[in-house]
């Protein structure tokens, strides 16, 4: 200390009173938040509320290292942001430039007899006209002085002033603790920043290498389960919703596995009947079955030293499914009508989008099957869990399938945000169709959001409604209004569809699959009507009576031969 420590001795006793309730609101203020911003600021307006201790500040060095050339006022109660930016000090200058540089405190009985006191925040003249001290106090991390904390003091007071230098001796140390606390954290999260883009890049290298677009944190953590489980032997089963592009993370399985160079089969299940699995799957000798005329390799024995994948596991036959698991237990097959074993080598990576735990309690699949194959499960996301990926999915599509048709479309940013807040109960399936939809029936090249609705799978309500037959009865324009006016009643704007029924129905695109129509299914009135209403071009007309071109067209040969 650079002055003794005198004052006239106090003789109020609830300065104790004061200074513990002072300690505890900031230990509050801790146990709340360790961030320096929210406890520094509070606890300086405490030191003036409730001490008496005025226009308190924590200076900090500029910069990252703490020994800096320049040190700035950080944190003030009772200083405007002007005075705050004045207070600026370099290294040994003024009072707390000599605390920063020394690591010593410093008090002033009398800031107007203290020649090295700038008074650079507060003019002098602001201050009161009675003697003024300046307690400054170093704020130490890991040993090194990084910091300072002062206060203003009327030097006439009640109080010791050794007792306020040892209450603002606890809140240095405080302020130091939570300054190292912060520096900590600050170290951590870079850290954990910089180990998080590493591992960001090398799963995005994997996707790229795998084929797989995007780089959203589900579809992420779905590859690092991937690439954890790539070397080993164990069964995959990729469990999640239809359209999620299991076939393309089968096959990233593989070609992360050491059996990248070995064959890689592909099996759906749902598309084999009951009585050809087992011909199918372990293969069959010469005479097993009418028309076997020669000996075949099944489908295990192809995949030796690889991988097979069976889409659709939950559609195996129980039959099927004990063969199978004896197979994946044994490490070996039997060709129907073979009496030899036939050892395989074969890493199993099935897939369902069926609740398999459910079918088990149903007893349509085995359990002793379903602990076989649920060794390592992993979940695919669906694309609404995705959002992030559905742009540059939506541009892959696009591109590779107008490279394919020979045609230039472009998607504008509008038509991307409304692909991106759809659902897509598909998932990339149903993403993928549309966009192939849209480059083949769009009539310009740039697709604005408007055309991209029309596009959109139209809810299920509104599907059923359209599919009905207008107004019952096909002989008459009435019965077509009268179904219009109610499908533009209720429905549609149920469905959050404006307009009338014909616009509506113009603007949804036609069914992958049309339904049969008879002949006569629409009376001439409504082939005029849709064609006038459309400027005389047939395709739209027929997409909007749910025809197509095709049969719009023999429809009006048709009534251009039969006379009104």
């Amino acid at each position: 200390m650079n002055v003794l420590l005198t004052a006239a001795p106090t003789t109020d006793p609830p300065w104790r009173d004061q200074e513990l309730l002072l300690l505890s609101e900031v230990m509050r203020l801790v146990g709340q938040s360790l961030a320096p911003e929210v406890v520094l600021r509070e606890m300086l307006h405490l030191l003036s509320e409730l001490l008496g201790l005025n226009r308190g500040r924590v200076v900090l060095a500029d910069g990252a290292d703490a020994v800096a050339d320049t040190s700035s006022i950080r944190y003030a109660y009772g200083l405007t942001r002007a005075e705050m930016a004045l207070g600026r000090y370099a290294a040994g200058e003024g009072i707390t430039g000599a605390v920063l540089a020394t690591g010593q405190a410093i008090i002033v009985q009398d800031i107007d007899a203290e020649p090295r006191f700038l008074a650079r925040a507060v003019d002098r003249a602001r201050l009161p006209q009675e003697t003024v001290a300046f307690i400054a106090l170093p704020i130490e991390v890991n040993r090194r002085t990084v910091g300072v904390l002062g206060v203003h003091r009327i030097r006439s007071r009640h109080r010791l002033l050794a007792d306020d230098v040892a209450v603002l001796k606890i809140l240095a140390t405080l302020a130091g603790q939570l300054l190292q606390l912060r520096s900590l954290v600050e170290e951590k999260t870079r850290a954990l920043e910089a180990r998080n883009a590493m591992l960001t890049r090398a799963l995005e290298s994997a996707a790229a290498r795998y084929g797989i677009i995007g780089t959203s944190p589900a579809l992420l953590r779905a590859l690092g389960e991937l690439e954890r489980v790539s070397q080993a032997a164990a069964s995959v089963l990729l469990l999640g919703d239809s359209g999620t592009g299991k076939e393309l993370f089968a096959r990233a399985v593989h070609l992360a596995s050491p059996r990248r160079d070995a064959p890689f089969i592909k099996v759906n299940c749902a598309a084999i009947p009951d009585t050809l699995f087992e011909s199918e799957l372990f293969g069959h000798e010469r005479g097993a079955f009418t028309g076997a005329a020669s000996a075949r390799a099944g489908w295990f024995e192809q995949a030796d030293r690889g991988t097979i994948f069976l889409d659709e596991i939950g559609e195996l036959p129980l039959q099927m499914q004990a063969k199978l698991l004896r197979s994946l237990q044994e490490g070996t097959i039997v060709r129907l009508g073979g009496k030899r074993e036939v050892a395989v080598n074969v890493r199993l990576v099935a897939a369902t989008n069926r609740d398999l735990q459910a079918d088990v309690d149903a007893g349509t699949f085995r359990r002793d099957l379903f602990y076989r194959l649920n060794v390592i499960p992993i979940r695919l996301p669906s694309l609404a869990e995705r959002r992030e990926d559905i742009r540059p999915l939506a541009l892959h599509f696009l591109n590779r399938i107008n490279q394919a048709n020979q045609r230039n479309v472009h998607l504008s940013p509008a038509a991307l945000d409304a692909l991106e807040a759809h659902t897509w109960p598909g998932n990339i399936r149903e993403l993928a169709n549309v966009i192939e939809r849209l480059v083949l029936l769009t009539d310009g090249t740039a697709v604005s959001a408007a055309e991209v609705q029309g596009f959109l799978p139209r809810p299920a309500a509104l599907t059923a409604l359209m599919a009905a037959p207008p107004g019952g009865n096909a002989s008459s324009l009435a019965g077509t209004a009268s179904w219009a006016s109610a499908t533009a009643a209720a429905p549609a704007s149920a469905a959050g569809f404006t307009g009338s029924a014909q616009s509506v129905a113009s603007a949804m695109p036609p069914p992958l699959v049309r339904e049969y129509r008879e002949l006569r299914s629409h009376t001439p009135q409504e082939l005029r009507l849709a064609l006038a209403q459309h400027g005389g071009n047939q395709s739209r007309a027929a997409q909007a009576l749910g025809l197509t071109p095709r049969q719009f067209g023999y429809r009006w040969r048709r009534l251009a031969e039969v006379p009104d």
